[in-house]
């Protein structure tokens, strides 16, 4: 299945619905299908578990802020099977509401144990509620800090605790 996404979309689609996933409008290597937000822990759950996929680890999360050009926000998920020695990225897309309303979308922490730290890092840095989190505190930044940085409407404070912040 390596350098092909077809064969992994067609499994999704069998087992969840027309639609489910659909090949990605950017070209990547490795391949990327989109995936309904809704089905991303049924889908992703599958891919582990199936054994003509076993995405046995979950490499990364990422996001992308397509403020303000798209109003929306993508969860990037990259994901590599150990035993097949094939890799796949799935991408989710959220839509982006106006801060300080943050975008959600249902945690794989119970699919993967390591989504626990990489989901507190996306939101941490930009802003993205990953729902049934089992620990969704900050982990890069202080627990006070206000804002997103990586957000593209983050305005960066001019004091933090009586310290100037010069850039």
């Amino acid at each position: 299945m390596n350098g092909n996404a077809g064969p992994i979309q067609l499994l999704i689609n069998n087992k969840f619905g027309e639609n489910t996933a659909r090949p990605s409008d950017i070209p990547s290597s490795p391949p990327c299908l989109l995936i309904e937000k809704q089905k991303i822990i049924p889908v992703c759950g599958f891919l582990k578990e199936n054994e003509l996929t076993g995405f046995d680890m979950l490499e990364c999360i990422s996001c992308v802020d397509n403020f303000p050009e798209k109003k929306s926000m993508e969860i990037i998920y990259h994901l590599a099977s150990i035993p097949n020695e094939t890799q796949i990225t799935l991408r989710v897309i959220l839509e982006r509401p106006d801060y300080p309303v943050l975008p959600e979308i249902d945690s794989v922490a119970g699919v993967w144990k390591t989504a626990g730290w990489l989901e507190r890092e996306v939101y941490d840095l930009s802003g993205v509620t990953f729902k049934g989190h089992p620990d969704p505190r900050r982990i890069l930044l202080p627990h006070d800090w206000e804002g997103h940085p990586l957000r593209k409407d983050y305005h960066t404070g001019d004091y933090y605790h009586h310290v100037k912040i010069d850039y």
